[in-house]
């Protein structure tokens, strides 16, 4: 046996946590209770030895997020809604999508999004363009 595989057997049973796929609420806690950590620890080092075990974690994540808590679909004008409340912003905090009043039209159903603004909205709240649609 190689000295890779044998440590690698020695430490198995602390490891193999992080790398499964969360099967219950319990598992998806933990696991982002440790990447929590493991983040703590990397810091913003792209080059840090566990980076790539942080990144197959989020990954994990968001595919148990995505399975079993899925996003609800809503209009463009629902989820600008949603961001404003969620980033306590009034109509007149996003000039780069257009005037106070521009937003309340579209907010009230009188305009619609156009793509100008779509594309504002998206760099605003880093997000991608196609939830507005």
């Amino acid at each position: 046996m190689s000295a890779l595989i044998k440590q690698a057997s020695e430490h198995w049973r602390y490891v193999a946590p992080l790398l499964n796929k969360p099967t219950s609420e319990d598992d998806y806690d933990a696991l982002v209770e440790a990447l929590d950590e493991l983040l703590r620890m990397i810091g913003d080092d792209e080059d840090h030895p566990l980076a790539s075990l942080a990144s197959h974690m989020g990954d994990l994540l968001e595919d148990y997020d995505e399975t079993r808590r899925p996003l609800p679909k809503g209009t463009g004008v629902e989820v600008l809604r949603y961001l404003m409340q969620e980033h306590g912003l009034n109509q007149g905090d996003l000039p780069e999508a257009g005037t106070q009043s521009v937003i309340s039209e579209i907010l009230a159903g009188k305009r619609q999004l156009n793509v100008r603004h779509i594309r504002a909205l998206a760099e605003r709240f880093g997000v991608p363009a196609d939830v507005f649609f």
